[in-house]
Order: C-alpha cells, then structure tokens, then sequence
C-alpha cells in the first residue's frame, strides 16, 4: 500500500448524508467542531441527520489508512453526533494530525443497539464509567440530569489522573444535577480531588432501594469485572445492570466475526448487554 498522504475530503456546505442504501458504502460527514480535552482525546461533532442512540458506535475511515470503530459521546437530533476519540493508532493519528474544522471523513453507521434512555428516566439509577467509557454513557447521564428525580441518579467517574479528566464542562453541570462523584487514579500532592478507583465508591452510594435500582457500567474489563462485583454486594438485581463491551469490533454488521463471542456478535446483539446475558460471554 502507498504510503503517499490523502488530502482531507472537502464538502460544500449543505445537508449531511443520511443512512445509506447500500451500508457497505461510507458516506462524507464534515467536522463541524473540534473539542480537545486531552493531547490524545478530542471530540469530533460531524454533521449527521439521522436517528442515534447513546452506546451506538460508527466506523470512521479514511482512505488508504483504514476504519475505527467510534462510540457516539453525543447527539444533537437531526443535526450532528460527537465522536470522542483517542489517538492511538494508524486512522486515528491521521486524523488528528490532519483533519480540521470543515473537512470530512467517511462514515458508515450507526451500529449496535445502543442505551434506550427511557428505561433510566425514573427510579433510582447507578452510571459507573471509566476513562473513554464515559463517551458511551455521556448522552445518557445528560437526560438523566435533565429528567425526573435527578437527584436519584448516582454517576462515578474515574480517570487515570486530574489531567485526563473528559467532558469538564459536562461534569461540572452534571454535579449540580446528580449525585456526581468523579475519581482518579492517582495525583499529585495536594490534589483536593477525589482519588482511587471507581469500585472505593460503590459501597457508599446512598440507595434508598438497591433491589430496584438500575445500573450502567462502562469501562475496561477489569473495572467492569469488579464494578458489577460491587454493585451486586450492594443489592442490585443482575437483571438491572447494564454493561457495554465493545469488544475487538471491526466491521460493525457481523460479517468479519472478529467480535464474535460463542453465538454472539458484538457488533450486531450489542455493544450494550444486560449483565444476564454478559456474564455468560466468556472471551
């Protein structure tokens, strides 16, 4: 393969492709804003007018250096999604280090069956994500925020440390809404934060009924692994929790199976299972 740089798709202004005939075939979304959290994270919002769903993802690609899946952090319905993105590999490098506000990428998607928010809107909920996790619940904690009963909405955040913190407007309105508590991982002396992992927080979340909560958890393995360890301690029932995987996807319609986990597509039965049936994909 050349190695020979693709220039950045321009696109003159006008309406945003919507979901393709064919969905093999990518369609232009141009960059309407660039948002940098971190050196390696930066929210892309790209014009997109279709329906989307927090914990639905899109393969982003360019040409000549390949796709990515992309969880949506956002969606402004009718308008624009964002996709919250690391800089950690060949497609992602390029992006960041050549693409701007008005250019275009391609897009295939949306994929998976994402978070039905209308199941969180009353009762008592639980959202713990970790790092880049936190993209994937963003849009859900927001219309928990703004819905009934915020202040029965329990959100725990962690990152690796002050600096790697995402979404710092967000989490700065969200704590005047929900019960917020944001970690880290570790931090300098004096730090005045909060600091250890997400899993220090759930023993101490102030349910009124564990057995009725709900529960989203997001994140690495690991810390899913031992977040739901904690909540079911606490009370919760395994049919109220909610985990997204993720796991190695690659193509998005089920075809490549390098998401497939015993019967299951990642790509197509989730990225967003309940903890019934999550528990039993062992990798």
């Amino acid at each position: 393969m050349s190695n020979q740089q693709v220039a950045p798709i321009r696109m003159s202004d006008g309406p945003a492709p919507v979901w393709q005939d064919n969905p093999y075939v990518p369609w232009p979304a141009k960059i309407l804003k660039i948002v940098s959290h971190t050196e390696r994270e930066h929210t892309f919002r790209l014009e997109f007018k279709g329906d989307v769903r927090p914990g639905q993802f899109f393969e982003v690609s360019i040409p000549k250096y390949g796709e990515a899946p992309i969880s949506v952090s956002g969606v402004v319905p009718g308008s624009s999604i964002d996709l919250t993105i690391r800089n950690v590999g060949r497609v992602t490098g390029e992006l960041f280090a050549n693409y701007g506000e008005g250019d275009s990428v391609l897009l295939r998607g949306p994929y998976g069956n994402g978070f039905d928010v209308s199941v969180f809107q009353r009762g008592e909920v639980v959202v713990v994500a970790g790092g880049t996790g936190v993209s994937p619940v963003r849009g859900v904690v927001e219309a928990l925020s703004t819905g009934e009963d915020p202040s029965h909405k329990h959100v725990i955040v962690g990152f690796r440390s002050p600096d790697n913190l995402l979404f710092r407007d967000d989490l700065a309105n969200w704590a005047d809404r929900v019960d917020l508590t944001v970690t880290v991982d570790g931090a300098p002396d004096g730090y005045q934060g909060n600091v250890g992992l997400v899993t220090k927080y759930i023993p101490d979340l102030p349910l009124d009924d564990p057995s009725t909560a709900q529960a989203i958890v997001v994140g690495p393995p690991p810390m899913m692994r031992f977040s739901v360890k904690g909540l079911l301690e606490l009370g919760l029932q395994p049919q109220n929790i909610w985990v997204s995987q993720e796991r190695k996807m690659c193509c998005g319609m089920g075809k490549c199976g390098h998401c497939r986990i015993g019967k299951s597509y990642v790509c197509l039965d989730g990225p967003v299972f309940n903890y019934t049936e999550s528990k039993d994909l062992l990798d």
